[in-house]
């Protein structure tokens, strides 16, 4: 098997990203490939570089489980869905993210003790007064007129309990949640983006010194000790895991609060179900997470060696994008997989990756996920839209999808 050609002018393959169908369904695009070509060539919109598509999932886990694929985007060929000048790209640090083994392992195993399911069963209350401060608020400003639930209720709670895990001060929440938006939106220009980065590398290289000084109760701290004891990291390694905390810890799951709220207010039957059968939010949850796979193409690689994947070769040096939101709705493994049914199933899916990096921070993501749509359907009963779905914002500009806004009352 070999790979195909460069295609012809007259088979110019599509162009990545694709918007979607509508707010609740993948782009349409989707489902023609996984039957037609699971794995199929694609033009990256930012520059016209060719990378590969898979949208199976067997195909996705088969690709994040090869040793032979690598996240390192500094190397030639890895499917870069941001512009970003190459002589930047060079001198900045790999992430953990963009770490292979050994190097990931390393750090992966300094992080993972602060994410146990011990651990978040430890921070069950804290995260319960966190959401109940929050509702508190959104009752006092009464409902008169829309709130939004965005910058009122889905940032603000994770962005309080990152804060608190990595001993960040909340009332500097403002500053790295504009430096946040501005990394992650496609349409920022790269003079913005370089901005953003910097000050946000100054803000948490400030708060990694503090602490190696005056160390406190919180991850950061607890990163720095383990590496007195046990050197395996650099300062600026502690500072760059901080900063991947920071950014993920709160961006992501703010918008999972957001689009979840949205999808049980415009699917009643659902929210009906779970208010008869509460024991029923955990498969919500992972079934909210299926639905929407909002970092579409968040597990990027290249490919290190020629690797045999359905009935292609991608060859040494290739870009693949495994799409987490195609094989979220693969009707192999989800029957009728663009509706949402809070009795499925759902945990085989893969909104968080597969393999050596899948998201280390899950199990913080499906505790706050559990208490906040418990605890908010619970004390706002009568909550709905202000606003008509089809008037809302969604982050179609963005690396992960969202919304903007989400006009509520009760």
């Amino acid at each position: 098997m070999t790979a195909p050609a460069e295609p012809a002018d007259e088979a110019v393959p599509p162009e990545f990203p694709m918007r979607r169908a509508c707010p609740f369904s993948p782009p349409a695009a989707y489902a023609e490939l996984r039957e037609s070509e699971p794995v199929a060539p694609a033009r990256l919109k930012v520059n016209g570089k060719r990378t590969w598509l898979v949208t199976r999932h067997d195909l996705y886990k088969k690709l994040l489980g090869d040793a032979r694929v690598s996240a390192n985007l500094k190397l030639p060929g890895y499917p870069l869905q941001v512009p970003v000048p190459e002589e930047t790209l060079q001198s900045v640090p790999l992430t953990f993210l963009s770490m292979d083994p050994p190097d990931h392992t390393v750090q992966r195993r300094m992080l993972a003790p602060e994410f146990s399911v011990r651990r978040m069963r430890e921070l069950r209350e804290r995260v319960q007064q966190i959401v109940d401060q929050q509702i508190d608020q959104l009752l006092a400003k009464g409902a008169e007129s829309p709130v939004d639930l965005v910058t009122s209720f889905a940032l603000p709670v994770p962005s309080f309990v990152i804060c608190e895990l990595l001993g960040v001060p909340y009332e500097d929440h403002g500053r790295f949640e504009e430096w946040a938006w501005a990394i992650m939106n496609h349409e920022v220009s790269d003079e913005d983006r370089g901005r953003a980065h910097y000050e946000l590398d100054r803000y948490v290289d400030g708060l990694v010194t503090a602490k190696e000084s005056a160390p406190g109760d919180d991850m950061i701290s607890r990163l720095i000790e383990f590496n007195r004891h046990t050197p395996a990291v650099e300062h600026s390694d502690i500072v760059s895991m901080s900063k991947l905390m920071l950014v993920t810890g709160h961006e992501t799951t703010a918008n999972m609060i957001a689009l979840g709220t949205l999808a049980l207010l415009e699917h009643p039957e659902q929210l009906a179900a779970l208010r008869a059968e509460p024991e029923l939010m955990p498969k919500a949850v992972e079934e909210l997470l299926r639905f929407f796979s909002i970092s579409d193409a968040g597990t990027a690689r290249v490919a290190l060696e020629d690797i045999e994947l359905g009935d292609v070769t991608i060859r040494a040096g290739e870009g693949v994008l495994p799409l987490n939101n195609a094989a979220n709705h693969d009707e192999r493994v989800f029957p009728d997989p663009d509706r949402l049914d809070v009795r499925r199933e759902a945990r085989s899916h893969l909104a968080f990756g597969y393999g050596v990096h899948q998201c280390i921070g899950q199990n913080l993501a499906r505790l706050e996920l559990d208490v906040v749509y418990t605890t908010l359907f619970r004390r706002l009963p009568t909550l709905r839209l202000a606003t008509p779905v089809e008037k809302l914002r969604f982050k179609d500009d963005a690396i992960v999808y969202g919304l903007y806004e989400l006009p509520v009352t009760w």
